[in-house]
């Protein structure tokens, strides 16, 4: 089973940077979807960026502009760069993968899809 870690969340102030990490335990060369969910307590989890490896690539519409997906497929990683930081991006974000881009873009209550525990990423003054 894939086991997913995020990493690089923390305290930032608006209009700052992050970068977060995930790294997979095991081969996860053969989920061509992968990408990027955040959850607020008490809200629904939102989706923020996905992509494939044909390079395909899907951001939500509130934050394109602000935040770029990547990720390396030979080493099982893949990032997430936030620029230009708002209070409102304050949330705990959760790395994904699964079979397929629409899969994962669509469908993220399948049960087909892997999750990572979370990182947490506070923006304030």
């Amino acid at each position: 089973q894939v086991q997913l870690v995020e990493s690089g969340g923390g305290l930032v102030q608006p209009g700052g940077a992050l970068r977060l990490s995930c790294a997979a335990s095991v081969s996860i060369f053969s989920m061509n979807g992968r990408g990027w969910s955040r959850q607020v307590p008490g809200k629904m989890r939102e989706r923020v960026a996905a992509f494939a490896r044909d390079g395909t690539a899907v951001i939500a519409d509130s934050l394109k502009g602000r935040f770029t997906v990547s990720g390396d497929y030979t080493e099982h990683t893949m990032y997430l760069q936030m620029n230009m930081l708002r209070p409102e991006d304050t949330a705990v974000y959760y790395c994904v993968v699964g079979p397929t881009l629409s899969a994962l873009w669509y469908d993220q209550a399948s049960a087909l899809l892997s999750w990572g525990p979370g990182t947490q990423v506070t923006v304030r003054s």
